[in-house]
């Protein structure tokens, strides 16, 4: 943590308000880049036409597929009215914080609503496209067990068939991802120049604020559906996972879209946007003019390779799975970036920081070589993304140790194999972080004696990864939509024998994607937290120049961490993390309970749905999964953004950098634990329904049901909706920096609005959290006011039992 906040910072912050301005040649090059992004949108589009040309199956396929594609719209266009408020809420507020000038202020709200717009759209758009994909997977499928009378195709090429289609869907959605990011940087850029950064924080916030809302609401909407689903169909009724005599299978289905493919598509985008904020704000003090425009070189460069990647993923009969095609693509790409990074450095960079325009004479005097800081930070990020792939993919994939493992635990019961993947979650975490923790360290290093080069080398780590985006997103999509084909071939019963063992491969692929993707945002969010750490300090050093404080202030404006209510604050941090997961993981089982007993009331009251005279009502069950989860968005999305006003208000900028440090911490341990162990959890189960231990049936497939429904809120709401809470709180402190300086130290301290704020925004924060509990933790018990209907209702004894 830094020191006390010196003169010489003063005279540092006050070399920044001589802003560099956008020279022709950079304005060029950004120019350019935009064009890239651009270049990615039509890209996407002709994916988008090649998908939507292949065959949809059967009519009771398209049946279905019309059905998972109604209740996702409806879904969807219930959250967006919902988080309407809290965006035209926001845009005014952040009207009020203070800012160097209007244009500022103006462009801060409205390009928060385009960040948020960007991201709605990135993830509709994964939903859009995966809804009508999913069929068209499964009738690729089905050409491996046709008819009677039909020509059976070539096993393996209907393999490969059916996952280019899936991949190439994922290929849309990751071209949307970079080049919407790319393309609303580049335009702040060009019609901002110097206050391009203080514009771009209302851009990510918006992007990372909506993105928040949408993982945490799909989340609870797709886990409680599988939950529900899994503890009544596999367990309970004995029924295959994607039984058509289900009521929640259609809930299911609709979920994987709204969760995994929206809500992580936006997860992405923001990661994308909000590393380009720390970036260029960093870039701006440490590299001057060029600092506007390098940031934007290094993902317009992984734009162009994602297009390579996602054509690279071709499988081979010589592939030994589908995932040896998805790791070729991927390190394809990976080797292309950083050759053409290595290229755009030397073209780019002068040899010497003397020769940089608009840079402080603490920067231009500092020795070395700017082309070889910003070629090794690239290059780290790079390299990062590729071993957490590695990594993640060793704990994950049903072929290696860590899986098999936890599927052997199986023969001895449900609690052996929850204790397997909770053991292994853990250790998991620890190499994550000790990876994500070398990497940052090893950015820092590169600045030697300048901090903010350290930092800024961080932000270059960032953009390196983000090289990656592109396919990292198509690997993600690729999950869900493999999902959800495998589950619309078995409720239509039409794909038989090898078929469905192809979906069964691929959806056994897409669930190490989801984890491998998982991993990388995290790694992602962890990179963008640290570089606008350092945006943050930044922040703090130009308001305290303006306030003057008084010697007597220099204590409260010290950042270092031997300092108690410093401590204080870095408790919180960690804390919130903790709370933040609890509140998602239990919305998740209230919402599942609710679900349970609907499922069971249905099979009680209309037995004919066992053998196939009466038809399940699939509504009422997309109906509870989503009024759950629109209601349960407000109390995690108040906690990320009213803690950190209430830390910073409260005990001052000390204690909330403190706050950024510990939730940083703690939530990437927490991060990769959840989404490691309930993916090792899924795959386990995976594993046994492939026919070992007893398979599908046996009391070994019992245990991994209930060890992959424990992982399921783990892997798929509370685990990734920490990226989005980590990128949201640093956000926040960014934004209300010169604010609490400007109340709490110098001329303009004023203790009463201090106090007023802090004490409203932990007086929200406790009463959002106090009506979360009050709608119990027991699903079912009497007098559970805040539960969902099916729930009150199901107190009935006859149904519980």
């Amino acid at each position: 943590m830094a020191g006390p906040l010196t003169p010489h910072t003063h005279d540092f912050a006050r070399n920044l308000a001589a802003s560099p301005v956008l020279t022709d040649g950079n304005r060029n090059l950004v120019l350019v880049i935009a064009v890239v992004a651009l270049a990615a949108l039509a890209l996407a589009a002709v994916l988008v036409r090649q998908v939507l040309a292949a065959d949809e199956g059967t009519d009771k396929m398209k049946e279905i597929a019309s059905a998972v594609q109604e209740g996702a719209n409806a879904y969807l266009a219930r959250q967006f009215r919902t988080l309407g408020v809290f965006a035209v809420a926001a845009f005014f507020l952040l009207m009020l914080l203070p800012a160097d000038n209007t244009s500022q202020r103006i462009g801060r709200s409205v390009f928060f609503l385009v960040g948020a717009g960007f991201s709605a759209v990135t993830g509709y758009i994964g939903m859009w496209l995966a809804v009508r994909s999913n069929v068209r997977v499964a009738a690729a499928a089905r050409a491996a067990t046709p008819a009677p009378g039909e020509p059976k195709a070539d096993l393996t090429a209907v393999s490969h068939r059916a996952m280019k289609i899936a991949f190439r869907t994922g290929g849309v959605v990751g071209m949307f991802t970079v080049g919407l990011g790319l393309l609303g940087a580049s335009v702040v850029v060009l019609v901002y120049k110097a206050d391009a950064p203080k514009v771009l924080e209302g851009f990510g916030f918006g992007a990372a604020l909506l993105a928040m809302f949408m993982r945490v609401g799909g989340g609870i909407f797709t886990k409680a559906a599988d939950v529900g689903a899994d503890l009544v169909g596999k367990v309970e009724q004995g029924i295959p996972e994607d039984d058509p005599r289900n009521a929640a299978t259609i809930a299911d289905n609709v979920g994987d879209n709204v969760g995994d493919c929206a809500g992580m598509a936006a997860d992405l985008f923001e990661s994308y946007a909000v590393m380009l904020v720390a970036a260029l704000i960093l870039g701006k003090v440490a590299f001057g003019d060029s600092g506007l425009a390098f940031p934007l070189l290094i993902p317009a460069i992984g734009v162009l390779t994602a297009m390579v990647g996602i054509f690279a993923v071709a499988p081979r009969r010589a592939d030994r799975s589908g995932m040896t095609a998805i790791n070729r693509g991927f390190f394809i790409s990976a080797v292309i970036s950083l050759v053409l990074v290595a290229v755009a450095v030397y073209v780019y960079l002068p040899s010497s920081y003397a020769d940089l325009k608009g840079v402080s004479s603490d920067i231009s005097g500092h020795p070395g070589d700017p082309r070889v800081l910003a070629l090794v930070a690239v290059a780290i990020g790079i390299v990062l993304a590729a071993l957490i792939q590695q990594l993640t993919g060793y704990f994950t994939e049903t072929t290696r140790r860590p899986v098999q493992d936890i599927g052997k635990t199986s023969l001895t019961g449900p609690a052996t194999v929850v204790l397997s993947g909770i053991a292994l979650g853990l250790e998991s975490a620890v190499y994550s972080a000790v990876l994500i923790g070398l990497s940052v360290y090893g950015a820092f290093l590169l600045g030697g004696t300048s901090v903010w080069l350290a930092l800024f080398a961080v932000a270059l780590a960032g953009t390196g990864l983000l090289t990656t985006v592109g396919v990292i997103v198509a690997m993600d999509t690729f999950g869900p939509v493999s999902d959800n084909a495998q589950g619309i071939a078995e409720m239509s019963g039409d794909v038989h024998g090898e078929g469905a063992q192809v979906l069964t491969d691929l959806d056994a692929v897409g669930n190490t994607t989801k984890a491998i993707t998982k991993g990388i945002a995290i790694a992602t969010a962890v990179l963008a937290a640290t570089a606008l750490f350092g945006s943050f300090k930044e922040a703090i050093d130009t308001a305290v120049a303006k306030a003057h404080p008084a010697a007597s202030d220099a204590r409260w404006l010290n950042l270092d961490i031997s300092q108690p209510n410093n401590l204080v604050g870095l408790l919180l941090g960690a804390a919130v993390v903790f709370l933040f997961s609890g509140l998602a993981i239990n919305a998740v089982s209230r919402s599942a309970g609710a679900v349970v007993f609907e499922v069971r009331r249905q099979f009680r009251e209309h037995p004919g749905i066992m053998d196939y005279t009466e038809k399940p009502e699939y509504g009422r069950v997309v109906d509870i999964c989503t009024k759950d989860a629109l209601r349960e968005l407000a109390t995690p999305g108040l906690l990320a953004v009213l803690a950190p006003i209430a830390v910073g208000f409260s005990l001052g900028v000390g204690s909330l950098a403190s706050y950024l440090a510990g939730a940083i911490g703690a939530g990437t341990l927490m991060a990769v634990f959840l989404a490691n162990s309930g993916g090792a959890w899924d795959n386990a189960k995976k594993l046994v329904e492939d026919g070992h231990y007893g398979g599908k049936g046996s009391e070994a497939h019992a245990a991994t049901v209930i060890g992959d429904t424990v992982g399921d809120p783990f892997k798929d709401t509370a685990g990734p909706a920490i990226n989005p809470l980590l990128k949201v709180m640093n956000l926040v402190a960014l934004l209300i920096a010169p604010a609490v300086v400007k109340f709490s130290y110098g001329q303009d301290a004023n203790l009463g609005v201090r106090i007023g704020v802090a004490a409203v925004s932990i007086v929200t924060i406790v009463g959002a959290v106090y009506v979360s509990k009050r709608r119990g933790i027991a699903v079912g018990d009497e007098g559970d006011e805040g539960g969902s209907e099916p729930t009150r209702r199901s107190t009935d004894p006859a149904v519980v039992s």
